[in-house]
């Protein structure tokens, strides 16, 4: 059997939103800070969930710089550290679990694992999401991620951008590895249906039974014979009583006779004796006539 094509969309999009949140969760591109006063134009601060780096066109970049104004202690912070490494823990195991229930060198794959899968690898999607919107929703908020005063200004992350990729990915590979159920539900349906109920149906609370005397029913059965309908068994009393009326004459039979006399014109005449005996035959008939002989 061929693997569907829900399960192999989403064991495509599934692995690429991991690559993309672990990247997002890792690397110090949240925001981005620049404009500060008695600084080069070039700089430019970057700040992520773990780690601050600053960086300058013509110098490499440095991390692991202070954090003076309390940057990592902010609400969004830390609650999007916790949330992305359980993204990204939900994300393994959907992984795990959709591997096994695809599982491509079988003859069919395992339609419930492969939907369970699904529905883990959304909950990581969505896990991944709510930080990442929330981080941005409070980006230029300086009294919940701290900054400098203006004119330092601060923009959107390349990791941010990232982590709105890879949660968007997990959600649709997770959706589509979810659709594996109907499958499945499609065939538990169709065997409910030409099961047979095991239990009798149960009698309802306005269900009343009545005890009396059984209905006289008239029987479905005819009696037949010789091709004519015959009267029940309790009705051939009536049925044998002579009907009242004169009867009618029937005609006599036909008797056929044959009209032709086949002995008429032969006569048999006693000759004497010693003389033989000879019947005489008008002439005109096959046989010649007496005077011929």
């Amino acid at each position: 059997m061929r693997t569907p094509v829900v399960m192999t969309l989403g064991m495509v999009l599934a692995p690429c939103g991991l690559l993309l949140t672990l990247t997002s969760t890792l690397t110090p591109g949240w925001r981005l800070v620049k404009g500060f006063l008695n600084q080069p134009l070039d700089l430019v601060l970057y700040q992520g969930l773990w780690d601050m780096c600053r960086e300058q066109s013509s110098r490499e970049r440095q991390c692991g710089q202070p954090d003076d104004l309390g940057y990592f202690a902010a609400e969004p912070v830390r609650v999007a550290r916790g949330l992305m490494v359980t993204s990204l823990a939900v994300t393994g195991l959907g992984l795990l679990l959709a591997t096994l229930g695809v599982r491509c060198w079988r003859d069919e794959p395992h339609f419930v694992l492969a939907g369970l899968s699904g529905v883990v690898l959304f909950t990581a999607g969505l896990l991944s999401l709510i930080p990442v919107s929330w981080y941005n929703h409070f980006l230029a908020d300086r009294t919940v991620l701290p900054a400098q005063p203006s004119p330092v200004t601060v923009q959107v992350g390349y990791s941010l951008v990232l982590g709105y990729l890879g949660s968007c990915l997990l959600l649709l590979g997770g959706f589509s590895l979810a659709l594996s159920f109907a499958p499945w539900c499609a065939e538990r349906c169709d065997s409910c249906r030409k099961a047979p109920s095991s239990s009798a149906r149960r009698s309802s609370i306005s269900t009343v039974y009545i005890d009396g005397p059984e209905p006289a029913l008239t029987p479905a059965i005819k009696y037949y014979s010789d091709g004519q309908h015959r009267p029940r068994p309790d009705q051939l009393g009536a049925a044998s009583q002579r009907k009242a009326g004169f009867p009618m004459p029937r005609p006599p039979p036909k008797a056929y006779s044959n009209p032709v006399d086949v002995l008429e014109g032969e006569k048999v005449t006693n000759s004497e004796p010693g003389s033989s005996s000879r019947s005489t035959r008008p002439c005109g008939s096959t046989l010649p006539c007496d005077s011929d002989v």
